[in-house]
């Protein structure tokens, strides 16, 4: 008789709250709309996470198409190794943005998008400059190898750390005079400013809901994780649904399980399911690395440190500053949104803002994830972190990994950087309780 070979040990689930299966399924419709456009006679607009101009591209009914997000998609599906090395035998240097490696090497792999179904070729690529040089080369690459239209929305930068009128003034002229005709010519469909203002209320209504969310993690144990839980969370907002009945759906689903888990005193929902007695609080700073997003977390809640606030939570929009959407002002608000994008803020307004965030959610300290091929993010962190432990008083650490090359993951390497904060966040506290006796 034979007998059967013994099974090979599965990964355990991963454990989801109800809004991120809702949130996978609508990243997922969304690929399945793209793939699905072109044979509909829909036109494809490309565009970036940050700054974006979802309520105008869907005035236009244009299919979105997001690069980051393929790269980041591909990245957690463990795809993105491959296309880089693809792109630098293509000639593309080890330096360059893995997220722009990654997108280049999945076209030369014959255009298949991270759930599988093919992406279409855009028909416009909308570049809303918000503080990261990188875009303007990979759109560059990009319309070499389509020949599609480029339309361009320069977004100045906030080098005095405000929103001047003649910067917003700026943005709406460009809006008018150059961004809007080329989308009308593109699409063939006439501009109504009606609409837009209709979905600039949906946003409004996800923006705000969105926000109680992530201030939800001001409790004690917070109930979510604000990086590697807020990733999940801000999918719908960041990408093609900021503007939709859906998205508004989705964040009031999530709300409503954010004030569930409040009132029940739960800390976050991690892949392992419930997380653990909270033992540190922390703000971080940077992009998450997406190739190991599981295993990085799992850094975190084994030791009983959950995130109550990122920055990265934010490279779409701060809106826990304020902003909102405005239907009353819509292209002053649209130009007002590319302005306050988290990459287009200038140094101190940055260690201003994590400075901010440490009292409020009073966390025990920063951590900063270094992105070796993201210069937008990682310029001047090491300023930033001594400027934010001078100011507050609080530790704060540095950990080095990228954004979709596993090369750049050393799982040792980040667990021992880990271990020896939590260290330092320990001996800091023991010792300001011992000067408070």
């Amino acid at each position: 008789m034979n007998t059967p070979a013994p099974a090979a040990a599965k990964k355990p689930a991963v454990l989801k709250e109800d809004a991120m299966w809702l949130q996978k399924e609508m990243i997922n419709a969304n690929y399945m709309d793209l793939a699905q456009a072109h044979s509909q006679n829909r036109k494809v607009a490309a565009t970036f996470v940050p700054g974006n101009l979802n309520e105008l591209l869907m005035c236009f009914d244009f299919a979105r198409s997001l690069p980051e997000t393929n790269a980041l998609q591909n990245g957690m599906r463990k795809k993105s190794g491959k296309f880089i090395m693809d792109a630098e035998r293509d000639g593309h240097s080890e330096d360059v943005c893995t997220y722009v490696k990654a997108d280049l090497g999945m076209m030369q792999g014959g255009e298949i998008g991270p759930t599988g179904d093919p992406l279409p070729r855009p028909d416009v690529l909308l570049l809303s400059y918000t503080g990261c040089f990188t875009f303007m080369k990979w759109f560059e690459l990009i319309r070499h190898k389509y020949g599609c239209e480029t339309v361009m929305l320069h977004v100045p930068y906030q080098g005095e750390g405000k929103i001047a009128p003649n910067m917003r003034d700026y943005v709406v002229r460009q809006l008018k005079e150059e961004v809007i005709p080329t989308l009308e010519r593109v699409s063939g469909v006439k501009f109504d400013i009606d609409r837009l203002r209709q979905y600039m209320k949906e946003s409004a209504k996800a923006e705000e809901d969105l926000v109680k969310v992530l201030q939800s993690a001001k409790n004690r144990p917070s109930p979510i994780d604000g990086y590697f839980g807020a990733v999940y969370y801000i999918g719908p907002i960041f990408t093609a649904f900021r503007g939709t009945p859906e998205a508004s759906e989705y964040y009031r689903v999530l709300r409503n399980e954010i004030e569930e888990r409040v009132r029940q005193g739960k800390g976050p929902v991690t892949p392992d399911g419930d997380m653990g007695e909270e033992k540190y609080r922390l703000i971080v700073e940077g992009p998450p690395n997406w190739t190991h997003f599981r295993d990085f977390w799992k850094m975190f809640y084994d030791e009983g440190a959950v995130v109550v606030s990122s920055t990265y939570a934010k490279v779409g929009g701060l809106y826990d500053f304020g902003f909102r959407h405005d239907p009353d002002h819509p292209l002053e608000s649209l130009a007002e949104y590319c302005l306050g994008c988290y990459t287009n803020l200038n140094l101190p307004s940055r260690v201003d803002m994590i400075c901010k965030y440490i009292e409020d959610y009073q966390a025990d300290g920063l951590l900063i994830n270094s992105i070796k091929s993201c210069n937008s993010f990682s310029a001047g962190q090491l300023l930033i972190l001594r400027e934010v432990e001078k100011r507050t008083g609080k530790p704060a650490a540095f950990i080095e990994t990228d954004l979709v090359d596993p090369r750049y993951f050393s799982a040792a390497n980040v667990k021992n950087r880990l271990e020896s904060y939590f260290q330092m966040v320990k001996q800091k506290r023991t010792a300001q309780l011992a000067g408070a006796h």
